[in-house]
């Protein structure tokens, strides 16, 4: 069989993903907090790159994107949807096969005017950037190209700087807060807060019925994660330390953290290891986006730390059904909680450090920046004095914050805001830069 044939072979076999035949895929819940940004850059020829954790909706976004330019008047035959999860897409090892597979969409569809270009899970595609550079930039056969991928590096490699300065990237997270209560149609309330704390933001978990279900599934997206994206990628040589320094991450979030200690503990025990594996073992699960780093910062000197740091978990589902029996309080997990919030927004987040006190959260966004403290309870006056001290040395006019589980709203201190938990998305949202 020819190469020609068997790639309309194959062309066939993916259709019914495809909007051609008057199908229509679910596009679930809709996450306007993405959609809109990214509609903001639609009619370019930048490419339009969603990133993110395994299972946390990039393809429920790229599929409302499409509705999205359907609605707009777009022919469904200017659309074509490729992903590479699914069997029937098994066959494209490289970019000579993408665009062997593309040709004949145009072949047999035979669109008019531009295309809209989907790819989900384009890591997976050997050498994809030259495929999707040439696209993006032929200017003779328009094309406007959207790709998602599930590890942080998708665009570092050397083949990606072929996309350079050519390119808008949104990194797809959990269901926020304000998600949650939408999809359950619930009112904002301290109950809600502290039942999404507890179940965490990963879409499916809303829909399946029963703690044990969810257990099931959170631990099938870890081993996924582990395995295909990290131990098979890179050839790990020890899987049982990788799942253990996964599990110590997530049961030692919003704690500070040395690779050094995390050696000193090995050794300890009479295993071998050395620092280079622990901190390669450790960016293989950034780079999947399962765990988060927050680098200290020194306010005074105007630098970052190294060598300790925070990490929070990209969802507490993590902790809530895989690690529940570790011991683990409510203040550490409103502290990843908000950490999420901030990344959600759009700031670069370290923890502050200030004649050694230290700030929860240093966020800047568009050269502004605001503190936030997190705790609890401020109920007793030690805990209140701990938490808005360290604010109070901060001579600078940005907004500061205690965010706190209390039911009263405890005011202002010195110009320090106190913010109950469950309000602070919502402060967030009206942040005017």
């Amino acid at each position: 069989m020819s190469k020609f044939s068997s790639v309309e072979e194959k062309f066939y076999e993916i259709r019914k993903y495809n909007y051609w035949d008057g199908d229509l895929p679910n596009t679930g819940f809709v996450r306007e907090l993405y959609t809109r940004k990214i509609s903001q850059y639609l009619g370019n020829r930048l490419v339009k790159v969603l990133t993110g954790q395994r299972r946390t909706g990039k393809s429920y976004v790229l599929r409302q994107l499409m509705e999205e330019l359907l609605a707009q008047g777009k022919s469904p035959k200017n659309i074509f949807y490729i992903n590479k999860e699914f069997l029937e897409f098994d066959f494209l090892k490289d970019y000579h096969q993408l665009n062997d597979l593309y040709n004949e969409y145009k072949k047999q569809i035979k669109p008019e005017g531009k295309v809209y270009l989907f790819i989900d899970e384009i890591q997976n595609i050997s050498e994809w950037e030259r495929f999707v550079n040439s696209k993006s930039q032929d200017f003779s056969d328009e094309c406007e190209v959207f790709i998602t991928g599930s590890n942080s590096k998708l665009l570092s490699g050397e083949l990606a700087s072929l996309l350079s300065g050519r390119y808008v990237q949104f990194e797809i997270m959990p269901f926020s807060y304000t998600e949650f209560l939408k999809i359950n149609k619930n009112q904002n309330s301290k109950k809600q807060f502290v039942k999404y704390m507890q179940t965490g933001g990963l879409p499916e978990l809303i829909w399946l019925p029963n703690d044990e279900t969810k257990r099931h599934y959170v631990s099938s997206i870890v081993d996924t994660v582990l395995l295909r994206d990290i131990i098979q990628r890179y050839q790990i040589k020890n899987p049982e330390l990788l799942r253990e320094l996964f599990v110590y991450l997530v049961n030692n979030a919003s704690n500070l953290v040395s690779i050094n200690n995390i050696v000193k503990f090995y050794k300890g025990k009479s295993r071998r290891t050395t620092y280079d594996t622990i901190a390669n073992y450790i960016s293989f699960i950034e780079e999947t986006y399962m765990m988060h780093r927050a680098e200290r910062y020194d306010l005074r000197g105007k630098e970052t730390i190294g060598g300790v740091y925070k990490f929070y978990a990209n969802d507490a589902a993590y902790k809530n059904y895989l690690f529940g029996g570790f011991g683990y309080g409510f203040g550490y997990q409103l502290e990843n909680l908000v950490y999420l919030m901030l990344r959600r927004n759009g700031f670069d987040v370290y923890v502050g450090n200030i004649m050694d006190k230290e700030i929860d959260f240093v966020a800047v966004r568009s050269g502004q920046t605001i503190y936030i403290q997190t705790a609890y309870s401020l109920t007793d006056t030690e805990t209140s004095v701990r938490e808005y001290g360290p604010l109070k040395m901060v001579a600078d006019n940005y907004p500061k914050l205690v965010v706190t589980m209390d039911d009263l709203d405890a005011g202002d201190n010195e110009g320090i805001k106190h913010l109950r938990a469950w309000e602070l998305e919502e402060y967030l949202d009206r942040l005017n830069f």
